[in-house]
Parts: structure tokens; C-alpha cells; sequence
């Protein structure tokens, strides 16, 4: 695979000064850390090419040679080193790291075992039932901690770096022998100097006072798929509060809305309606338009509809949101009984009524179909 250009990596111009460089990197650094992206094969090669790209740009020598020959001076005589592990770039670069605050090469022998974690966030989300069949982009302001801008997250001032806590030698713990029933035993507790960040920063940032994060607005673009529900929650990795001191990122938890359709109810994965209907169209037929999320949609009414009666119209409803299947478009017909009639309606229904064709006589699968209707609307 063809190397990216250097510059481009670290995204610098060729004329950028060595503390832009070193800062450029610093930020990869820490975007692509593997403690923040625990088992991604992607971010880890992002993070050795970063290193790769500074260990060249960052020494004059091999900067004026790559300039001059690109990809093809950096042979095996002083060229870009072939980083085979994480601890050859955390050893090299162990003054970038410093102040990271991660548990894991944050420089050479420290073995802190504490991570600081930010705090999940909750937000909840209206969708309309026409962005659930579809799943939808949505873009949401939010109030939370992010990396402070001046210490790029370390809580140290500008031209210093959080030094190594001699009580707890970087560990975060401190180990403590009590006496028992059973003998001494040994066991660890926070670091009381550091509070377990196993660093002390002895000049702090003015901007976050040494924590390594401020409070600001922000504006997230999250992906919420189609067949979500009311009360279903959505997790999105690493969108939450930013962790003290260069910590990992806490969650963006969403919590699903749905705002009421002014027409359509919605039963798991099928779309319900009510339609009502006159007499005279039940008796004698006819078509009629309902509302679909798409628009609408032309159903026929047989002649001799009863009320209860279900159209099923397939693959109108809503996706599973795991893209199994569709739900289907259920519709009640109800036929109307207008509650006041005129004296020349009610002489004309009194001779109906009169007439066999309306003696209500409903067959054997007409009354099997009434109860599979009321025990689903139920």
C-alpha cells in the first residue's frame, strides 16, 4: 500500500514550524491512543503512521531529505523508523505522552492502572413516524465536557508537563499491610498524594484549572436507523463527557420519542387506521383514499362490508429495526350510523327494514373473523 504523504498525515503545510508539528501529532496521538480505541486494528495503524510521520518531520535531517526525495530517501540508512510495537513509539516519544492521562504508555514505566472515564450523557429524541420508517439524520446541540483547548487536555499550563507522584511512582495505588486473623495482608488504595491519577500537576491550566476539560456547546450528528421504538435507547461509543486529563470519552446515550401520528397508531411493527365508511358505500361498494406514511393510498370497499372488517395493506407499516421485515398497514372498516335522520330517510329505512336482504344473517367464518378482530383490537 502506497504511503500517504507526511504532511498530509499529521495535516500541516510545508512550511509548518516544529511546535506545530509536535502539536499536530500530539492531537493524532491522542485521537487514535489505543486506550480509546480499544481493539481497533484501523485507529492502530493511524497511530503508527502519525508516529511515523513526526519521527521524520521532527528531525531536521530527515525532514530535508524527505523533502528533497519524498518516500524514496527514507530508505534503511537513517530513514523512518518501521514502528513493530506500541512501546517502540511510547519509548521514543515518551515527552508527548506525558499527560495523557491513560493507563497505558503514557510514558516509560508508568503503570497506572487507572483511567479516567467521563460520565455517560442522555438525551432524548422525537421522531415522527415517517423518520422511523425511514431512519433519519439528526443533528442535536448538547452541553458537555470537552478537552480544554489551551493544555489540549492535560491540565498542565502551557510549556510544562504533569510530573510523576513519588509516593505512588505513577501507579495511582499505594500498598498498604494490615494485620488479621490470618496474618497480614496486603492491600491497594488510591494514592492519597495524586487521588490515583499517579501525576501531579504542579502548573495548571488556567483555562480548566487543571482538569483537562470545560463545559461547552456542542453539535453532534448522530444516525438513528429505521424501526426504533418508543423507550428504546441507543448508544453511541465515545460522544459523551470528555474524561478528566485526557481520560476516554464517555457515552451518548439517546432515548427514543415518538411523536403521535395525527391519523396512524402504531402496533410493534404494523401501522393501524380507522376508517368509517357510510351505509350506503358499505352496501353498495366503492374506493376510498387512506393515509399511508408515503402519502396516500386507494383501497376498495367491497359491497356488503361489515364493520370490523380488516384490508390489510402489506409492507405499509414500519422496518424491524434489526432489517428483518416490514410490517403490514391494518385497516378497520366502521361503517357510520348517522344518530338523526330526516322524516323522508326514516319512512324510506322503515321499508328497508322490512325488506329480508336486511335481516342481519351472518354466516359461520363471519362470526370466527368478528372475534380474531376483537381480540386483536382489544
Amino acid at each position: 500500500m502506497e504511503k500517504r504523504d507526511y504532511y498530509e498525515v499529521l495535516g500541516v503545510d510545508k512550511n509548518a514550524s516544529k511546535e506545530e508539528i509536535k502539536k499536530a501529532y500530539r492531537q493524532l496521538a491522542l485521537k487514535y491512543h489505543p486506550d480509546r480505541n480499544p481493539d481497533d486494528k484501523a485507529a492502530e495503524e493511524k497511530f503508527k503512521e502519525a508516529a511515523e510521520a513526526y519521527e521524520v518531520l521532527s528531525d531536521d535531517t530527515k525532514r530535508s531529505r524527505y523533502d528533497q526525495f519524498g518516500h524514496a530517501g527514507m530508505g534503511t540508512t537513517g530513514g523512518a523508523s518501521d514502528f513493530s510495537s506500541m512501546e517502540d513509539i511510547f519509548s521514543r516519544f515518551e515527552d508527548i505522552f506525558q499527560g495523557f492521562g491513560f493507563g497505558f504508555g503514557s510514558s516509560r514505566g508508568d503503570t497506572r492502572r487507572g483511567v479516567n472515564r467521563g460520565s455517560n450523557l442522555r438525551v432524548k429524541v422525537k421522531l415522527t413516524l415517517k423518520e422511523i420508517s425511514e431512519g433519519v439524520e439528526k443533528k442535536i446541540k448538547v452541553n458537555k465536557y470537552v478537552p480544554c483547548k489551551e493544555c489540549l487536555g492535560s491540565g498542565a499550563a502551557k510549556g510544562s508537563t504533569p510530573s510523576k507522584c513519588n509516593t505512588c511512582h505513577g501507579t495511582g495505588q499505594v500498598m498498604q499491610m494490615q494485620n488479621s486473623f490470618f496474618g497480614r495482608i496486603q492491600t491497594a488504595t488510591v494514592c492519597p498524594t495524586c487521588g490515583g491519577d499517579g501525576r501531579i500537576i504542579q502548573n495548571r491550566c488556567s483555562s480548566c484549572h487543571g482538569e483537562g476539560i470545560v463545559k461547552e456547546d456542542e453539535v453532534l450528528t448522530i444516525n438513528i436507523p429505521a424501526g426504533v421504538a418508543e423507550g428504546m435507547q441507543l448508544s453511541v461509543s465515545g460522544k459523551g463527557n470528555a474524561g478528566r486529563r485526557n481520560g476516554m470519552n464517555g457515552d451518548l446515550i439517546i432515548v427514543i420519542e415518538e411523536e403521535p401520528h395525527p391519523e396512524l397508531v402504531r402496533h410493534e411493527n404494523d401501522l393501524l387506521y380507522q376508517l368509517f365508511v357510510s351505509v350506503p358505500d358499505a352496501i353498495l361498494g366503492t374506493t376510498v383514499e387512506i393515509p399511508t406514511l408515503d402519502g396516500k393510498a386507494k383501497v376498495k370497499i367491497d359491497p356488503g362490508t361489515q364493520t370490523g372488517k380488516i384490508l390489510r395493506l402489506r409492507s405499509k407499516g414500519l422496518p424491524d429495526v434489526n432489517g428483518y421485515s416490514r410490517g403490514d398497514l391494518l385497516v378497520r372498516v366502521n361503517v357510520w350510523i348517522p344518530k338523526d335522520v330526516s322524516k323522508d330517510e326514516h319512512k324510506i329505512l322503515e321499508k328497508l327494514a322490512k325488506s329480508p336482504s336486511f335481516s342481519p344473517n351472518p354466516n359461520s367464518s363471519e362470526k370466527t373473523f368478528f372475534k380474531k378482530v376483537q381480540d386483536f383490537f382489544s
